[in-house]
This record gives C-alpha cells, structure tokens and sequence, in this order.
C-alpha cells in the first residue's frame, strides 16, 4: 500500500520497498535493506539531469547497531512542520525502522523554494553502538591500507578499497564521467586565524587514489554541463566538534563514488548531525544562488529584522570601564545621528565580573560558571545602572533605535543552565523590547552541551517569536560556526582592532567577498572601525585605515550585517557625518539589496584590486552594484556579469564616484581615485536575449 504526503510543490511516498521525496526542481529516491536506506536516484528536474549511476553497497549504519534477525518494521510518517519561528515551512518526512534491539530513524526535510533534500539519522535502543575512538581509528587503518603500492597495473578495485562501513551517512555513484570535485574547508577562532576559506579541486580520474576530506561543503560539478550538486554538512567545522571524524567524505575515482561520513553521535546522544544535498545549474552562479536559497529556508530573510547596522563600544578597547548610564546615553545620541539602528552594550552591562572586565582580577572575573559565581550575575550593574536599563533604552527607542545586550550562556556543566539562560533573554525581551543579543564565551565541548546550547537557542527563538536576534561570536572556543546552528542568527565573524594593529580595511573586505561565496551574507556580522585611532601604529602603510574615507570603511561591510566596532560619541563629526550620508542611501534600498542574490564579483580583494558585489533581483532584469577600486593606478574597469540577462541596462550611481555601464552582460566601470567605491542600482533591461536563466 502506497503512502503519499503533499505540501505545496513538495510530496513524499513510500510503498514498502522505496522512498521518495521530492519537489518541483529535485527528487531523491532511496531503497531499503534491513531497515537502512541507501540511494537509487537523484534528480535533478530543472536540467532533466539523473545524477546516479548505481548503488553503492554501503547500507547506513549495519556495523554499528546489533541487528535482530527478523526484518525491521517501518513505520512512515510526514507532515508540514516549520522547525522554527525564522525559518520557512518545509515537508518533513520520517521513516523508523523499529527491531527489538535499536529504532532506526530516518528523518528529512524539503522546502518547496529550495532544489535539496536534507537528512538526517537518529538512533535509539539498548542495542545502539555509537561510534567511537575505535572506530575512528578503524576507518583510518583501513584507508592507509589503500594507498598505492607503485604497482602500476595494480587491481583498481583494491588499490581504491574503502574503510569498512562505519558511520556512513549517505553515499552514491553519479553518472557523469567528467566530475569536479571541490573541498571547501573554512576557518573560525578568527582571533587566531585571518584566511578564512580555502578551496581544493580535482578532476576525478579513474586512477586517483581514495580522497579523504575533511569539510562542511563539497561541490561536485559536471565539467561539460555546469551541472552540479552541493553537500552541506549541518555541523560545526571540524575542530570543532565534540566527537572528531577522520574524514567527512571518501570519494573514489575509480567508480565516481562518495561517502559521506561522520554522523556526530556519541557521548549519549543518538541524534546525528544533518546532511543536505542540493541541485543546480549554470556552474558558479547557479551553485551561489543555491546555497543561499537554501540557507534562506533555514532562516528566512526578513526585510525587518535583519541587514541592521549595529554599534558596539567593544572595539576602541575600553572594555567595560567606561561603560555606565550616562556614556551609554551619549552612545545613543552620536548613534542616532550616524544613523545606527541597534546600539548594543558589550559586557559590562551586567552585575556579574566576567575575564574581560578591566576588573576582572580584583573581582574574580569568571568566563563560566556565572550562575555560581553571583546568582544575579545578569541584572543590571547596581553602580553603573542604578535605575536599571529602562532610561537608556527608552531614549534609544524615541530616536528609532533597538537595544542589544552582550550575554554569555553558562557553559559549565555542559549548559546546565540553559534554561535559566533562555529565561533571562526572554525577559530581557518581553519586559524591555531587547531583540539583539550577542552571545559569546560558549564553550560546545560534549555532545550534551551541543544539544543545551540549542535547546536555549530555540526557547528563545520559540519564545520570542522568532524576534530575537542572536549574533553567534565565533572567533574563539568550540562554537557551531557557519553551519552548526544555521537558524540562530548573523555569526560574529572577527575581533578586529587597531590598538593591536590588526585592522586593516581590505583585509574585512577579503573576508566578506570569500565567506560570501558559501555563507548567505545576510548571516554574517562584519566590522568597520575608529580609523582616526592608533594612526602612529600605520605610519608610512598606504593601506591603513586612515588612507579610507569612513564612507569606503562603511562600505565595506554594507552587504551583510554591518557593525560599527567603536564608541560612536569618540567620532570626529566629519566621520559620522560622511557615514551617515551612505548609511542614509543603503537603509533606503537595503531590502531590496539584501532580497536579491548576492554574488561576490572581480578579484579577491587584497589591497591592490578591482573587487565588488553583485546583488540580482529574481527577475535579473534588475539589482544592484557595489564595486571597490583598491590602490591600484587602473581607473577603468571591466567583467563579465552573468548574472544578470543579457541586455542593455540604465545604472544610476546611488554614492561614491565614477560611473558604470552594464550592456550585454558586461560590466564597465571608472573610479577616478583609487581607494573610492561606486555604489549604483541597474535596472530597465532592454533589448533582452535569453543566457539561459530565465525567459
């Protein structure tokens, strides 16, 4: 009997040998064998492309759970769910595969906006056997025996010999000769690290030894087509996680097959971590509007909550000494006339010392462990806030701003607390109208905390109605970074600061063109800073922060979150007044800058280039420009666009200098002066001629 499940364009249906879940751009099909599933199609509609070849024979978990020898009984199940208040409503499908030792549960999710499927595997019962430093170790034996032996007519099938089949999350043959295989590997803790995005390739060949690769993303491109698939890994980077894997995927070029590993369960919890396979088309464009439709699922833009331009003290160093009602007060005036929508308090605000306070060593400053520590850690600070946060913020409100809050969940004890934390945001909010909080000192180090942590993040979002905004910090500790926790909020990228010489404006730049690649822009909280400040440290460096106007510091960081890392009142007028201008011109086309596809252009920036943003609206008749002209003695430029239809399109330049054209997908831009940006809006194609994106 077959069961059949619809929910827009999305649909599911098992008839007790097949599972197929599917929507109006993407299908996967899976078979079943002793309760495991294992890939028989996937397809892409839009190309009228199927990817696989054949089956893998590497069924899903066998080695790790006691099988009973009767034959599982499945039990499916779907349903429209929305997981959260910020993300959109998908399909939800699940399939449990119930023996007398262990319950096998198969979970997936489609969006109908979206060209993926994402899984994902939880195991419960006495006779589960979660993976753990022993097999690890098992898949690396196994892996090291595979290695060439300089026999060159060595049997292929040996020489390309995987590891057992451990821990095996999915895996497939694709049909296509000609692959690209690409490894994205990212980097937080950017207290320590600056380069934050590397990408590997290879062309798959029949001979090329076992790839072992450690990652979050994988692409995988047809070379003839531009056809492509993607393969997120819905988990913390790999450093980062409380239970490490070896590798993520195994990929064979002997018969073009992946698998995929590392399903994160252990320490007591059986829920592993999600997988999501995404088709596109068009290669490198195609494949960027994928990753950001689907992120924008998870947690939908809203043209209201996000895309804010913070303040935050923090980075001209004060710490918390200056931090009290009457500075704060100032902050909101100077915010005000910059044209700042959220004034946040870093930490400082709260009754409790953390091991950032300037105080922190005559006070016993604690960076866990709030809760024991002082158990009104987080009321307001008797001294500095001694009518509480009710002034400050309601002058903040008359002006048309929000209010953020610095907050640390209590690490200790695996979040312990968490509910005492989620409870304490919530009243933040509902008692005050606080929406922006930023949360750092999270130390993820077990599977149980991981779970807490999440679980605080959802009461609130949950609770609030999805109005809380959290900046997630990743520049330090064990953190879910860019794809743990996805829903959560913009990631606070870097602690960036000139008094340590360690600011330079291209250098953000570099960061926010190459994460925007992979990272929806609208999840990334990126800085620019005082650049009148510590201007002896730069002496003679023709990149410094001063040699930018405080509009080119703004513009920098205009098409994700931008965060104004400074104490606003120690402005030069001129500064704020420069920086209001443009922040003036974005906030009036921000929405529709930040709703369209967001595709970095030019070259990477380094100080010396010609580098920008493309923002396409869903029609590509339509969008926006930004384009930054680095030190370099080149007034004029030109790319390729091909984005946008093929047609001849009017520019109107919105700030900065020089002008632009856009006429049969190619761009041609002059900036008089180096070190200057142009901003402008395209729109009115004419003459149009079909690229393939769109009639």
């Amino acid at each position: 009997m077959s069961n059949r499940v619809t929910f827009e364009s999305c649909y599911a249906e098992w008839n007790g040998n097949t599972l197929v879940i599917g929507n109006a751009i993407f299908e996967r099909s899976y078979g079943v064998e002793n309760g495991c599933l294992y890939t028989t199609s996937l397809k892409d509609k839009v190309a009228d492309v199927e990817w696989v070849s054949g089956r893998v024979d590497c069924a899903n978990w066998m080695p790790l759970v006691a099988l009973s020898e009767d034959e599982p009984e499945m039990v499916f199940a779907a349903q429209e769910y929305s997981q959260m208040p910020v993300s959109k409503s998908s399909l939800c499908v699940s399939l449990r595969a119930e023996s007398k030792s262990v319950t096998r549960i198969h979970a997936f999710e489609i969006y109908p906006g979206s060209a993926s499927v994402t899984g994902r595997l939880t195991l419960e019962g006495d006779g589960v056997g979660l993976l753990d430093v022993d097999a690890v170790d098992a898949i690396e034996d196994a892996v090291e025996g595979a290695e060439p032996t300089g026999v060159e007519l060595l049997d292929k099938a040996k020489q390309n010999a995987g590891p057992p089949t451990v821990d095996v999350l999915d895996a497939f043959a694709l049909a296509p000769q000609h692959l690209r295989v690409t490894q994205v590997r990212m980097m937080d803790r950017t207290d320590v690290h600056n380069e934050l995005v590397f990408e590997n390739e290879w062309l798959l060949l029949v001979n090329e030894n076992n790839l072992q690769l450690q990652g979050n993303v994988f692409v995988i491109e047809d070379n003839l087509t531009g056809n492509g698939l993607l393969v997120i890994k819905q988990a913390p980077l790999p450093h980062a996680r409380p239970l490490g894997c070896a590798f993520d995927v195994l990929v064979r070029g002997s018969d073009r097959s992946f698998r995929f590993y590392g399903h994160g369960m252990g320490q007591g919890v059986g829920e592993g971590y999600a997988q999501t396979v995404i088709a596109y088309q068009k290669g490198e464009v195609g494949r960027q509007e994928a990753m950001q439709d689907f992120q924008r699922q998870v947690r939908a833009y809203d043209s209201e909550r996000d895309g804010r331009f913070l303040s935050n003290t923090w980075g001209d160093r004060s710490q918390d000494s200056r931090i009290q009602e009457e500075f704060m007060l100032k902050e909101v005036a100077a915010g005000a006339r910059m044209g700042v929508d959220v004034v946040q308090i870093d930490d400082g605000w709260e009754k409790g010392t953390t091991s950032n306070s300037v105080n922190a060593k005559l006070a016993g400053g604690v960076w866990e462990g709030f809760w024991g520590s002082d158990p009104e850690f987080w009321h307001p600070h008797p001294e500095r806030f001694p009518k509480g946060l009710e002034n400050v913020i309601e002058i903040a409100r008359e002006k048309g701003m929000q209010f953020g809050l610095w907050f640390g969940p209590d690490s200790v004890d695996d979040f312990k607390n968490w509910e005492k934390d989620a409870e304490t945001i919530l009243d933040f909010h509902h008692r005050l109208g606080v929406n922006y909080i930023k949360i750092d000192g999270v130390k993820a180090r077990t599977k149980t905390s991981e779970r807490n942590l999440r679980c605080f993040f959802d009461r609130v979002l949950e609770g609030s109605k999805g109005k809380v905004t959290f900046d997630l910090d990743v520049t330090a500790e064990i953190r879910p970074g860019y794809f743990g926790m996805m829903h959560v909020g913009p990631l606070f990228v870097e602690n960036r600061y000139t008094d340590s010489h360690r600011y330079w404006p291209h250098h953000t730049l570099r960061n926010v063109w190459k994460l925007s690649r992979w990272v929806d822009p609208m999840r990334l909280r990126m800085e620019f800073l005082n650049s009148a400040r510590n201007a002896d440290k730069y002496e003679g460096d023709p990149l410094a922060p001063q040699c930018y106007a405080s509009d080119y510091l703004f513009a920098t960081v205009m098409m994700v979150n931008p965060l104004g890392w400074f104490e606003v009142s120690n402005l030069a007028d001129e500064y704020v007044e420069t920086v209001a201008k443009l922040a003036g011109v974005w906030k009036a086309h921000r929405a529709a800058l930040a709703g369209g596809w967001i595709h970095p252009i030019g070259d990477a920036p380094d100080g010396t280039s010609w580098t920008g943003f493309a923002s396409v609206g869903e029609g590509r008749n339509a969008g926006y420009l930004l384009i930054f002209r680095e030190l370099n003695d080149r007034a004029s430029w030109r790319v390729e666009l091909p984005m946008f239809l093929n047609a001849d399109f009017e520019v109107e330049v919105l700030a900065g200098e020089g002008s632009a054209t856009l006429a049969e997908g190619v761009l041609a831009v002059d900036i008089p002066t180096s070190q200057r940006y142009l901003f402008a809006r395209v729109s009115g194609a004419v003459n149009p001629n079909d690229n393939g994106f769109g009639d």
